[in-house]
């Protein structure tokens, strides 16, 4: 295939095959670059929260691409973000394969031409998937475990012409303007990718990865982990609870406390210096300590599922079977307080970094969190740590 063409809806050639970028519309963010392999393990859940920057990024004169075809292995518990993208004509035609409730979907422009399908399994299960992606005539063919899962069709009444130039493939996030997709969605993406073949191409990927890659974990279960160096925090404006006065606000914690050391949850009112609420685990020895103001109490016990009922001037704790209840006539109208804006911050607590130390940021896996019984997703947090975890924790199994 020496010369390649964009067969009338066949945009993909270059396109599809894609699969990995140069910057966001072609410019580096300015950190230092580095070369990295794309065939080995990489986490594209080290990318920095709320932006659209690939992980790593790749370009190659079209001329080089002898290959239609791309495979990788993938797996993540994550329901939602960017898997990989690619683009040709310095992205005037592009494609991107994302996650959207844990189904695959692809869009492709081309064009004035805009193209969005999703179906197949669901691939968020935290099972290594074989993922195939490739260029069929009109067709662009996208494959898993060696089953179609999306077939897309696209014809354009452009004239075949030669397509020249370079192509450019980025992993985990995309080269073009969020203007230009079919429907947004959270780029975000705590997955791993292995054993990447790309077109077959052997030119090394770039990255401005500050620090070491991190690993993909042998064994990973649901959950966000929290490493011991930082945390996520939440307006509580973003989060339910609105429309509840008497029944209060309930924050569920699930997870192995035996597993945990550090802060588990703060709660913080604006004006105030001190957390409102906080939920503090040690291990050494054992114990779970609920600060309200500034008032410890402390209960010898771990526990499997915690949680906060926060009322008007009372606050309970159920710590598996244990039933506490605490009544201060200083503690404020929660339901009120958290319709008008509180910071709920999981694994730490929020400061500038200098005046809260590293020893309260918590270690350990919280399997679920939850309030007013709805899961709470880390990634649409108001602020995210680059070392936490959204949707998976390392296992020992």
């Amino acid at each position: 295939m020496g010369s390649l063409k964009t067969l009338s809806g066949g945009l993909l050639l270059g396109l599809c095959l894609t699969l990995l970028g140069w910057g966001a519309e072609g410019q580096w963010n300015g950190h230092p670059k580095k070369e990295i392999s794309g065939s080995g393990p990489i986490n594209l859940g080290q990318q920095q929260r709320g932006t659209w920057w690939p992980l790593m990024q790749t370009r190659e004169n079209l001329t080089e691409v002898k290959s239609i075809k791309s495979m990788f292995q993938f797996r993540t518990f994550d329901p939602e973000g960017v898997v990989f993208y690619g683009d040709t004509r310095e992205g005037e035609d592009w494609f991107v394969l994302i996650l959207r409730n844990g189904l695959p979907e692809m869009q492709i422009g081309k064009a004035d031409i805009l193209v969005s399908v999703q179906g197949g399994p669901k691939l968020n299960d935290g099972k290594w998937h074989l993922v195939e992606i490739s260029s069929q005539g009109d067709f662009v063919v996208l494959e898993v475990d060696g089953q179609k899962a999306l077939v897309v069709g696209l014809k354009s009444k452009e004239t075949m012409e030669v397509l020249t130039g370079q192509i450019r493939l980025a992993l985990g996030g995309i080269l073009v303007s969020v203007d230009k997709l079919f429907l947004p969605f959270q780029p975000e993406m705590d997955g791993c990718i292995q054993k990447g073949n790309w077109l077959n191409l052997s030119t090394p990927w770039e990255t401005e990865l500050i620090g070491e890659p991190w690993p993909c974990y042998q064994n990973i279960q649901p959950g966000s982990y929290f490493p011991g160096a930082g945390l996520a925090a939440f307006n509580t404006t973003d989060l339910p609870g609105h429309q509840t006065e008497e029944g209060g606000i309930t924050i569920d914690i699930h997870g192995d406390s035996t597993k945990m050391e550090g802060t588990v949850l703060s709660l913080n009112t604006p004006g105030q210096e001190l957390p409102t609420v906080t939920v503090k685990i040690n291990n050494n020895p054992k114990k779970v300590i609920l600060t309200i103001l500034k008032r410890d109490t402390i209960t010898e016990q771990s526990f499997s599922r915690l949680s906060l009922t926060l009322l008007k001037n009372q606050v309970n704790m159920d710590i598996d079977d244990t039933h506490l209840t605490f009544e201060i006539d200083s503690i404020p109208d929660f339901p009120r307080s958290w319709k008008e804006g509180m910071i709920l911050a999981f694994g730490g607590l929020p400061g500038d970094g200098v005046s809260y130390s590293s020893i309260q940021y918590l270690k350990g896996c919280l399997e679920k969190i939850q309030v007013q019984g709805q899961d709470v997703d880390l990634d649409r947090a108001l602020y995210k740590d680059l070392s936490v975890f959204s949707h998976s924790c390392p296992s020992e199994v």
